[in-house]
């Protein structure tokens, strides 16, 4: 369990964009046909029964049948199923209740019995609907009069309402179910429109984004505003002979803006935008996200001059043929059309295709050759004047104190991205609003710095004296090695208090200036910092706690390197032997065989070993000597929880001069 941490870390915060998705699934049709059938079997199937006509004849004969509809094709009405001597009483009392019944066409035989109880036992307990098909029967009313049956004359079957409500009613029914199905899968337009494209459309304007809303990637504009020249001045290009590139692929970190530079292109172009994501051209039906591809394509070629932006393009474009499954992937049918539309486009037609990923590595090698993809701009993390420019855009919308400076808040961001910096000044509105004040101050955005890279703080962590104590010490001695040991970021904060979700305490470096290169001197002091805390309880108790984990793990990953990769060391020489695995598509990594014998495998070993204990040896030194401000340093921070770097350094004033680091 990694308990506390040294936090000196490049903050690369982002939050994946959650959205509910509905899945198919074939359940839903089947609850469809379900219902279908059983809504027909309620409403619209009957419960009349059929009898062939020579058993009507002889219901009739034995004066069962009490009402019947006659019509040249056939005869319908209701006979009793119960015994002879029911028979009789029914007969009796349905015979008085006709003879004072009112005579009228077409006359129900439930319309004669006033009484609930004869309703109850005559009709719903007796009664049997019944029809049979009509022959040609001389005799039939002479019959019908005979056995004392109400008759009445009633029109043919009506075929036009039975083919309404038997076959086209059940079917419009199972498709709007259908329909609706699809409409919930596919919201921009239902089942007819599954193979239409599912971009946004931006037309001029729209997008509202421009260049001065873009700040901190100074190269990437550059190069894009040439695309903005074309679709402004085409004819400048082609007066020439020159073309612009086809396609421009954005490429860089999460949060650093390569979607909002896409847009600040179409917003200062004044031309529509279209904005995909890149899984939304694969569907589980086959075709669907090729035709997509092709509806994407034709829709853009009728407003041209227009900006095509696939953003996450890493989800559409992998590279073809590493599906571990096998078979021909429904993703690689969608790249193929992509590739094929893109070669069919002239590059004068004004349309620019623009795609935005993180993982360029994983991209098809044919999206990358000229003609495609001419062009790929990187999108990196800002320096700290980009930083600066950065806070500067996003603090429009914010309300900051006149002390606040965005300059220092920058230098105390390293490694942050737009996306990041306009979260920290969220947070530090939150924090602000919170607090009811008026403005955001400058120890809001301190705050904000702090829980973006460490976390929330746990007020309700209760450690118990003896933990809090070790954590003290911990922190104390990642700080005064930090210190003493030069070329090391200096010590911005050191606290206590617990954060996130393992970190009882951290020690806050902040570098002074973005670096690119380290040399092996700063390698080694890094590693020095990071036994510094384990040292200091080592010192303080004769033991060791399990809080140093993350900070051993570290300095052994950063000695590693050193040996076997940046040829750092004097025994295995100016080689790297590299370390790790090979990446795969869908996430997991296989490791490769080690291209270095066993004995060498030892001598690495060795290597890294001896890089750690004389890093410990060298903490162990630096403690000796400055025991004291050790001890001064943890009980401030046993009273306070939190020290801030002028506090530091007024305990650390006086007493001598840094280690030379040799």
């Amino acid at each position: 369990m990694n308990l506390l941490h040294n936090e000196n870390r490049n903050s690369n915060r982002h939050k994946p964009r959650m959205e509910k998705k509905l899945h198919f699934s074939i359940w839903y049709v089947l609850f469809a046909i379900m219902t279908l059938f059983l809504f027909n079997d309620l409403f619209f199937s009957s419960h009349t029964q059929e009898v062939p006509y020579s058993t009507f004849k002889e219901l009739l004969r034995q004066s069962r049948v009490f009402e019947a509809g006659v019509s040249t094709d056939r005869i319908e009405g209701f006979y009793f199923i119960g015994d002879s001597t029911a028979l009789a009483a029914r007969r009796a009392r349905y015979d008085s209740l006709q003879a004072t019944a009112s005579r009228r066409s077409g006359f129900n035989i439930r319309e004669i019995f006033s009484s609930a109880k004869d309703r109850e036992l005559f009709v719903e307990k007796n009664l049997q609907s019944f029809f049979t098909r009509r022959i040609d029967d001389g005799d039939l009313v002479k019959e019908l009069e005979a056995y004392r049956v109400a008759y009445r004359g009633v029109e043919g079957e009506d075929w036009l309402r039975s083919l309404i409500l038997g076959w086209i009613l059940p079917f419009a029914i199972l498709f709007a179910i259908w329909g609706y199905i699809f409409k919930r899968m596919n919201p921009s337009g239902g089942m007819m429109s599954i193979g239409k494209s599912k971009a946004k459309i931006y037309v001029e304007g729209q997008t509202k984004v421009t260049f001065k809303d873009v700040a901190g990637i100074d190269e990437a504009l550059e190069e894009v505003s040439e695309i903005v020249e074309f679709l402004k001045n085409p004819e400048k290009f082609q007066r020439l002979g020159g073309r612009i590139p086809k396609g421009v692929l954005l490429v860089g970190p999460p949060g650093t803006g390569k979607t909002l530079l896409a847009k600040a292109v179409a917003g200062e172009a004044q031309v529509p935008f279209f904005s995909i994501s890149g899984s939304d051209f694969v569907e589980m039906f086959v075709g669907v996200g090729a035709a997509r591809v092709r509806d994407l394509f034709q829709q853009a070629s009728q407003k041209a001059p227009c900006i095509i932006f696939i953003d996450e393009l890493d989800a559409l474009g992998k590279a073809r043929g590493v599906n571990v499954y096998g078979g021909h992937d429904e993703r690689e049918q969608t790249l193929n059309q992509l590739l094929s539309e893109m070669d069919g486009f002239e590059s004068n037609t004004g349309v620019i295709i623009m795609a935005a990923t993180n993982r360029p590595e994983i991209l098809d090698i044919a999206l990358l050759r000229p003609g495609r993809f001419d062009r790929q701009i990187v999108v990196d993390r800002p320096d700290i004047n980009g930083r600066e420019s950065i806070l500067r855009v996003h603090a429009r919308q914010v309300k900051l104190a006149r002390e606040v400076d965005l300059k220092v808040i920058a230098a105390r961001t390293p490694g942050f991205v737009g996306a990041d910096l306009a979260n920290l000044l969220n947070e530090a509105a939150l924090i602000a609003a919170r607090h009811n004040q008026k403005r955001v101050e400058m120890h809001d955005l301190e705050e904000a710095i702090d829980r973006v890279i460490a976390g929330l703080e746990k007020k309700s962590r209760v450690m118990n004296k003896r933990e809090k104590e070790t954590v003290a010490y911990h922190e104390a001695g990642h700080a005064i090695v930090a210190s003493a040991v030069p070329g090391s970021d200096p010590v911005h904060r050191v606290s206590i208090i617990p954060r996130g979700v393992a970190a009882l305490g951290y020690t806050l470096q902040l570098p002074t200036e973005d670096r690119y290169l380290m040399t092996r001197s700063e390698l080694i002091g890094r590693i020095t910092v990071l036994l510094g805390g384990r040292v200091a309880e080592e010192l303080k108790y004769g033991q060791v706690s399990t809080g140093g984990q993350n900070d051993l793990e570290r300095a052994t990953d950063i000695a590693r390197s050193m040996v076997a990769e940046y040829g750092m060391s004097d025994q295995i020489g100016p080689v790297s032997y590299g370390r790790g695995g090979r990446t795969l598509f869908l996430g997991a990594e296989i490791p490769e065989s080690r291209v270095y014998s066993e004995s060498l495998a030892a001598k690495i070993d060795a290597e890294i070993r001896i890089l750690l204990e004389e890093a410990e040896t060298r903490v162990r030194t630096i403690l000796n000597q400055k025991r004291q401000q050790l001890e001064t340093l943890a009980q401030r921070l046993l009273e306070k929880e939190l020290v801030e770097k002028n506090e530091l350094a007024a305990i650390l004033d006086g007493n001598g001069a840094k280690d030379d680091g040799k």
